[in-house]
This record gives structure tokens, sequence and C-alpha cells, in this order.
């Protein structure tokens, strides 16, 4: 299984080391996990892991540790991120495949931090009552990005959390090759093996390449969130 040194956001076409983002580290000691609990008995440090996992672990759904953070407003469809040494999955990596908002928050919220009309509620940090605020100066309060504020967009109906944030492992590397001194994993029925990320910085070598996705879920530029919005009012997304 993978085991990768950091957590970071990478796109699918190359990015420079300053675009990428580090997950995972802000949410420790502040909020618990909802899936997975660290545990101290007799000396021992134990993992348990949420209930239902299948033996790889493939498939299994996962919450981005980016999601903790209040200021985090959500993901980029144009992008693939690769949240290494998770501790929701049992691959130790969750994957975000090409996907759009927030996956705590499937109908998103308006600049002002309101839900949509027929939501149950606002975005909320997983787990808490936390509003997702936006980045704030935090000298004067006001937003970093005055165009966006508080803003979370919907989800794709065609790139719903289910299809495109789950843990995966890396099953090649960027050549689409196996090499014997690397980690490598076998993609599971339901499954294939696709190139998903191509460039992560220098020294991080290990997180690029092919990675386990579902079937019919690839990535395509022309047709991805072209069949609307996630809507509270149609229940599309619940």
């Amino acid at each position: 299984m993978l085991d990768a040194l950091a957590a970071k956001p990478v796109p699918s076409r190359p990015m420079t080391s300053d675009a990428l983002v580090k997950s995972g580290t802000w949410q420790f000691g502040r909020f618990l996990r909802p899936l997975a609990t660290m545990v101290v008995m007799g000396g021992t440090l134990l993992f348990v892991a949420g209930p239902g996992c299948a033996d790889e672990g493939i498939g299994d759904p996962c919450t981005p540790e980016q999601e903790y953070n209040p200021e985090f407003l959500g993901f980029d469809e144009k992008e693939v991120n690769t949240e290494s040494r998770s501790f929701q999955c049992r691959t130790r990596l969750c994957l975000v495949n090409h996907f759009r908002g927030r996956v705590s928050c499937p109908y998103g919220q308006g600049p002002g931090g309101e839900a949509p009309a027929g939501a149950k509620g606002a975005c909320t940090v997983p787990g808490s009552e936390t509003p997702i605020e936006g980045a704030k100066d935090p000298a004067t309060n006001d937003f970093v990005d005055t165009r966006k504020k508080s803003s979370v967009p919907a989800q794709c109906v065609d790139r719903k959390a289910d299809s495109a944030v789950y843990c995966s492992c890396r099953c090649a590397d960027i050549n689409g090759q196996r090499p014997s001194d690397q980690t490598f994993c076998d993609c599971p029925e339901g499954f294939s093996c696709e190139r998903l990320v191509t460039s992560v910085g220098q020294g991080d070598e290990g997180l690029t390449g092919s990675y386990c996705i579902k079937k019919n879920t690839k990535y395509d530029p022309a047709t991805a969130c072209s069949q609307g919005d996630c809507d509270p009012t149609r229940g599309n997304c619940n």
C-alpha cells in the first residue's frame, strides 16, 4: 500500500510547488475524525477503522483532512488531490479525483454562508457545528477572497463524492510500470488503473503515477460537470 510522506493536493497537469497545499496538519488536536480513532491500550497504539471496510479498503468512503479546516471552501474539479497517510483509509490514501466542492456539504452554500433553498443547513466542519467561513485577514477580519467570501460550490451531479472521492492506492508509476523497488497495489474488480498524477513537486515523486479509480469515472474535461449541480429541492445528491 502507498506510504508517501505528505498529503498534498496535486493537479492532473504540472503544477508549481507554491500552488500545492498541505492537508492534514490543521485538524489534529481540534476535531475528532468521524471515521477513525487512534487508541492506546496497554502501551500499544492500535488503529480502529470505521465499520464496513473491505479487505483491501479500495473504494471505502473518506473525508479529506482539508474539510476539517473552516477556511477551506472546496476542491476544484480540474484537479486531482492525493492525501497520503489518511487515518480513514486502510490503503492510507484518500483520493480526490476531479471533484468539486466539499464531500461533507453536497449542496454547498452562498457567499454569506447561507444554505441553499431546501437544504437542511449550511456547511460545517464534519462532526461539529463550526461553520465554513472562508479565509479572513486576521488583522482586519475582512475576507481574503472578497468575491467568494464564504461560498462553497455544490457538487457536480456526474462527479459526486461517491464516484470521485474514496480510499485508493498507487497501482503504477508515472510510466505505467511497476518497478520492484517501489510498492504498488492491484486494483480490485470494478476499478481500473489510470494515470492521474504527473507532477507533485521535487522530493515527492512517490505520489506520481496511476491510481485505482472506479470504472466509468475517468475524467473528461469536455463533459465533466455538464449534468448540473446537486440540488436539494431535487434531492439528487442525498
